[in-house]
């Protein structure tokens, strides 16, 4: 499967979206290269890791004078696949992007949905950030070493929270976390969450036994002491957290989400061009560095059709892991 096509992105207006669809305003034409009338689709809730790059890259791209008049709104459900369902509907639209990531394509396989990543125009791939294992303040876990064997002694018990549908980054790396523990993945109690901010209130509640997320998502709740950072999934620490990798624990595994942008299909040579050039502006700017820096994000910049076969890629390979997990 190939993916070709555009994408947009940016906004700082919360709004959710249910009336009619989203009308395609124009040709493209903007006023000194810049788009004005740009809507950017998150497709989960507010505060989740698609919510907080859509938010910051839309800020980022206004404060650097890239473009004006930018909104951002959720449509969320299914795992994201209910926001691409909208937006491959809108056939050449230049004016809407989505946020998206790994989670989308696990949940295009987890809800067998009819419509694929394949069906969008590739904008840019933007960030790579490592997931986190977290729990409550009140949890009697203080390491990962102490989580993993309560976890080993009863798996279905100690239930790990996702803010992804399965398939998802938040769902794949406890998996694989389980297995180099020595825990059947098919025993894990998983409750998936429609994006970072709803697993939040059930990490708080202690209604999960431990939660797995990006690591910008809950940067402020882990230094007020909301929650207490157990672990990173990546390869190496992250600067000014005191937490392990999984591998340093002992637990011989690494895992890292990665997030980008996508457009409707149909797009024009020339309205996908600068969609991508805004993206490549963006990339390119003081603001968005020291988000990157403010957010632990990874600069992963990879933009157009090398995003697209990235986006094959990512596809066949969330396809083998749940095999190979038995998922």
């Amino acid at each position: 499967m190939r993916l070709r096509t555009p994408l947009a992105l940016l906004g700082a207006a919360l709004l959710v979206l249910v009336g009619p669809p989203l009308l395609n305003t124009g040709d493209g034409s903007d006023t000194g290269g810049k788009i004005p009338g740009l809507r950017f689709m998150v497709p989960n809730t507010p505060g989740g890791g698609y919510d907080i790059t859509a938010r910051t890259a839309a800020k980022n791209a206004e404060d650097a004078d890239l473009t004006h008049d930018i909104e951002v709104f959720n449509l969320p459900g299914a795992g994201g696949t209910v926001g691409l369902a909208r937006l491959v509907s809108e056939h050449g639209n230049g004016k809407l992007a989505m946020s998206m990531g790994l989670g989308v394509v696990g949940a295009v396989h987890a809800n067998k949905a009819p419509k694929t990543l394949a069906d969008t125009t590739p904008i840019a791939r933007l960030t790579e950030e490592q997931d986190i294992v977290v729990v409550s303040k009140d949890s009697p876990y203080k390491t990962i070493q102490e989580l993993v064997e309560a976890w080993k002694k009863n798996p279905g018990k100690l239930s790990v929270g996702g803010g992804s549908s399965p398939g998802g980054p938040d769902h794949l790396a406890p998996m694989l976390m389980a297995k180099a523990a020595g825990i059947s993945p098919k025993s894990v109690n998983y409750v998936p969450y429609d994006g970072g901010g709803e697993l939040l209130a059930s990490i708080l509640g202690n209604k999960v036994g431990f939660g797995v997320s990006g690591v910008s998502e809950y940067l402020d709740q882990i230094k007020s002491g909301e929650l207490r950072l157990l672990a990173v999934t990546g390869p190496k620490r992250v600067p000014g957290l005191d937490a392990p990798t999984l591998r340093e624990a002992g637990i011989d595994t690494e895992f890292t989400n990665w997030r980008g942008i996508v457009a409707p299909p149909g797009l024009s040579e020339t309205e996908r061009e600068k969609l991508v050039n805004l993206i490549e502006k963006l990339h390119a700017s003081d603001e968005w560095k020291k988000s990157l820096e403010k957010n632990g994000w990874t600069d992963a910049f990879l933009a157009g059709e090398d995003f697209g076969e990235f986006l094959d890629e990512q596809n066949e390979r969330v396809e083998t892991v749940l095999k190979e997990l038995g998922l």
